[in-house]
């Protein structure tokens, strides 16, 4: 079926993919509200966060951006510039809407701190791996083993608050989110999602 460990070696010899789809950058109240008009009536949603990174003992940045994953599209929505508004609460505490992602429990305790919202259809695909009896966590190790492929962590210190993210960024970006997804609808077709 599938490997329950992968080694770095083994994750570093498979092919590199990134995510090629559509791209939304989201930075306006309009755009937010179009975004979320589509996100609203998908099934899944594949999700990360990305926070500035903090070098310094004391400093913290808040969460500056939110990938969002749908077939065919990702929306990077930039909550530095919208705020994180009560529909994007609301669709974070929503249950009919899975919200799939890897490590999110720090994601959503940092979510919190921007807004008050009970997470509702939230699925850590960590802990579904877990469940499956893989060794080997995060999103490097879980894109190897369910996905076969290998993604960049490059721009993961990055500036997340620029006023202009790179192209690099974007696609870094997005691509952390396509794999949710693209991890839970492997789970799912495979009947490992209950």
């Amino acid at each position: 079926m599938f490997e329950k460990e992968i080694t770095k070696e083994q994750v570093n010899g498979l092919p590199l993919k990134r995510y090629e789809g559509k791209v939304v950058v989201v930075s306006t109240a309009e755009q937010l509200a179009a975004a979320l008009g589509e996100l609203n009536k998908a099934a899944v949603i594949g999700f990360d966060t990305e926070s500035r990174p903090a070098f310094r003992k004391g400093e913290y940045y808040p969460i500056a951006m939110i990938q969002m994953a749908i077939p065919g599209k990702v929306f990077l929505i930039r909550v530095n510039l919208t705020g994180f508004t009560q529909e994007l609460r609301d669709l974070f505490s929503n249950e009919r809407i899975i919200k799939a992602g890897i490590s999110i429990r720090d994601d959503i305790k940092e979510l919190q701190r921007l807004g008050e919202f009970t997470p509702g259809g939230v699925v850590d695909l960590n802990d579904v791996a877990g469940e499956l009896g893989v060794m080997n966590i995060g999103v490097r190790s879980l894109s190897g083993i369910f996905l076969g492929i290998r993604i960049s962590k490059s721009q993961q210190t990055s500036n997340w608050e620029r006023e202009t993210l790179t192209e690099s960024q974007l696609f870094y970006a997005a691509t952390d989110a396509w794999v949710c997804l693209e991890i839970y609808s492997t789970l799912d077709e495979k009947g490992f999602i209950y």
